[in-house]
């Protein structure tokens, strides 16, 4: 059965990218009109300014800072970019610290000239040595599990259930899972590691958007909940059962929407979100 329908926007967050003509003060401001009361902040939107200063006006606006998106890509042929790489996560876990928020989403990345399982074995080890440090700033890691279509340089960790025996072979309550529906839906296994990741409290993040048929950009062609086809009701159902009572945070990457009048479109994602 699918999770019923909403009628308010006290779980609905709003990452950046999604309204991403808009600087963050410009979204900020209209999303704390429209009754959003989450945001999730990607670093670019960070650029050049005062990122405590940020967080301040954020929260004085009224909304919840979700999350920073994005850390990750640990994995290379070459130790100095592996290297170059945890060094960028640090200064990321020092953004979210200054942000006010305790969570960065990682998206791990891969390396086409090495294997997969090398790959992996280097996100385990990048994840690993930032611990330390994510602990020390009250600041955890959401690995990202992206669609098999990005499995040559975006992620090596492409299913839930990859994941979800990350988390496991770390052990550590400061990593966990960020579940993207755009990027798990087609998965067989789906309800059963969903609540694999409840059961273990790994399940720190749930992204919504659709999968539009046909889509004519495999990275910027997302659509509005409801609008291809992602079961997101049933899916959120799955979500709610293993626990989960967080924000529903709307990624949606678009040159479609980002062409569009912003404040219309904000309007279309309450909508959607409310349907869903």
């Amino acid at each position: 059965m699918s999770a019923k329908p909403i009628t308010h926007l006290d779980r609905l967050c709003i990452h950046t990218i999604t309204t991403k003509p808009w600087a963050i003060e410009e979204s900020a401001k209209n999303f704390a009109a429209a009754g959003v009361k989450g945001i999730t902040v990607w670093r670019d939107a960070l650029v050049g300014r005062d990122i405590k200063k940020t967080g301040d006006l954020l929260r004085n606006e009224g909304l919840s800072i979700v999350s920073l998106c994005r850390g990750g890509f640990f994995p290379s042929t070459d130790p100095v970019k592996r290297q170059a790489a945890i060094d960028d996560n640090r200064r990321a876990i020092e953004e979210a610290h200054a942000l006010g928020t305790d969570l960065i989403v990682l998206v791990c990345g891969a390396d086409p000239g090495q294997a997969l399982a090398t790959s992996r074995q280097q996100i385990r080890e990048g994840i690993e040595k930032l611990i330390p440090e994510a602990s020390a700033a009250g600041v955890r890691l959401a690995i990202e599990p992206l669609h098999p279509m990005y499995a040559d340089t975006r992620s090596a960790i492409n299913t839930l259930g990859q994941a979800n025996d990350l988390c496991e072979a770390i052990q550590s309550p400061w990593v966990g899972v960020a579940a993207d529906v755009y990027h798990l839906w087609w998965d067989p296994s789906l309800e059963q590691e969903i609540y694999r990741c409840g059961a273990n409290n790994h399940l720190f993040a749930f992204h919504i958007c659709d999968w539009k048929s046909p889509t004519i950009d495999l990275l910027n062609d997302r659509g509005l909940m409801g609008e291809g086809c992602v079961p997101i009701p049933l899916i959120r159902s799955w979500v709610e059962k293993a626990g989960f009572d967080g924000f529903m945070e709307v990624e949606i990457f678009s040159n479609l929407y980002w062409q569009q009048d912003q404040a219309k479109f904000l309007q279309k994602i309450i909508e959607a979100y409310k349907n869903c």
